[in-house]
């Protein structure tokens, strides 16, 4: 007799918990989908303020005749920040080239002599890609070429004649 009733118990018990974690996953799918929505709500409303300032060309904006680019001569080894609690060292190797807009006033003065510079924008992209582990850089590449696009403006005073930055051949080890 008290087997039976143990057994009866026990049956009590498990059909509680099912019928309560029904009600917990019902509410936490709902509560979820709703989060998920807003989150996409707030993305799209966020990168229409992250657009092009108005004095800086996009891709899009610059015809295919007017772009010129500069490729770095050689493949670029560069070692990556270090994972925490990862003792090995990550590098990754890239081949990088700029897109320039030969219709800007501004390639005349600088973008013609590029390669005379390209000391400076292998150490612009050294510093950029050593600031990322292996993970980030893998993740984060765009992040990484407005980086990088970014730093290389300022270096050639502010000027937009570079409106791109773009990766080749990248190997992460």
């Amino acid at each position: 007799m008290k087997k039976n009733f143990i057994s009866i118990l026990i049956l009590g018990c498990t059909i509680i918990n099912i019928v309560l974690s029904a009600i917990t996953m019902y509410s936490v799918v709902s509560t979820n989908q709703k989060t998920a929505a807003i989150v996409t709500d707030v993305a799209n409303v966020l990168s229409l303020d992250l657009g092009a300032g108005p004095e800086e060309a996009t891709a899009s904006e610059v015809p295919i005749e007017n772009i010129v680019t500069y490729s770095i001569s050689d493949k670029m080894t560069i070692e990556l920040k270090g994972t925490p609690g990862d003792n090995t060292t990550h590098y990754a190797m890239v081949s990088v080239f700029f897109s320039m807009d030969s219709s800007h006033p501004d390639y005349k003065k600088y973008g013609e002599t590029m390669g005379d510079n390209e000391v400076i924008l292998k150490s612009i992209i050294g510093d950029v890609f050593s600031n990322y582990t292996i993970d980030e850089a893998r993740l984060e590449q765009d992040e990484i070429r407005n980086e990088i696009l970014k730093k290389v403006q300022n270096k050639y005073s502010g000027s937009s004649f570079v409106f791109d930055v773009s990766f080749s051949d990248i190997v992460f080890q």
